[in-house]
């Protein structure tokens, strides 16, 4: 199947490793995803073709855009929130590493022009979605980078993160959209794992991999106890038809309402 991508799960290696692209024979989302790894000291350098959008995942690094340089530094994708920068083609960009740093990067096939964004941490509130929901079954953080009420009119992608914290569920109640998306995962330990929905199919997902959400697909996670579940989600807008607000599978969506009331065992209420 190529919509769970598993070629990575033993990492990825220096320099740039490209997991999707924006034109693809099969499955294609009309996103490129790739990961760059870089040693201390190294420099890359890119004019982008497309709109691209570099999110820091570990390191320390100096990043030059539009005459500014700004500095990148995470040490946790659990607990510190995104430093990423989101160009328009054909703005260059630097990015200097201090120490072994790794960026996720994406891409779509966009050439018209806007300003190019620098965001920091204190950009991108932690937003807690789901305390107290259903139990608190599906708390988790959701970081959203930029999307249509932050970004430029001419852009096309809007890029995020979640937490899924250890035992529970994340982009729940399922739901789905017509645009295209990409989940990327990471775990608080390496032999971590949860499970994706893709409509009626589920997927065991581990690290490094990569799901391609296509054809409006509902995709609800969860992740296994004893193991945090990062992924970047990536969406890209249609033509005419951009990204909002995503519609809830209507047979579960009362789980979201106020003091919704679930089942419990007579007896259990508040054990842990």
């Amino acid at each position: 199947m190529t919509l769970h991508l598993t070629g990575h799960r033993d990492g990825f290696g220096p320099g740039l490793t490209e997991i999707t692209r924006i034109e693809e024979s099969e499955d294609a989302t009309g996103i490129a995803l790739a990961v760059l790894n870089l040693a201390a000291g190294e420099t890359h350098e890119e004019t982008p073709e497309h709109e691209t959008a570099w999110l820091l995942m570990a390191g320390k690094a100096a990043v030059t855009v539009a005459g500014t340089e700004a500095a990148f530094e995470r040490r946790s994708l659990f607990d510190e929130s995104a430093s990423c920068v989101h160009v328009s083609a054909g703005e260059p960009v630097t990015i200097a590493a201090d120490s072994d740093c790794e960026f996720t990067v994406y891409g779509a096939a966009n050439r018209k022009r806007f300003e190019a964004r620098i965001f920091h941490p204190g950009d991108v509130p932690n937003e807690h979605r789901g305390k107290g929901q259903v139990g608190g079954a599906c708390y988790r953080f959701v970081r959203t980078i930029f999307d249509g009420s932050n970004s430029d009119a001419n852009a096309r992608l809007v890029l995020g993160e979640v937490i899924t914290m250890p035992g529970r569920w994340s982009s729940y109640p399922p739901h789905h959209h017509p645009q295209p998306e990409i989940y990327h995962y990471r775990f608080t330990e390496p032999q971590g794992y949860g499970h994706a929905e893709l409509g009626e199919t589920v997927l065991k997902i581990r690290q490094y991999d990569t799901v391609k959400i296509l054809d409006g697909n509902d995709h609800a996670q969860c992740a296994a106890p004893g193991y945090g579940m990062y992924y970047s989600w990536v969406i890209r807008h249609l033509p005419g038809d951009p990204y909002t607000v995503p519609e809830f599978t209507e047979e579960h969506a009362w789980t979201m309402g106020e003091g919704a009331g679930i089942w419990s065992p007579a007896g259990t209420e508040g054990d842990g």
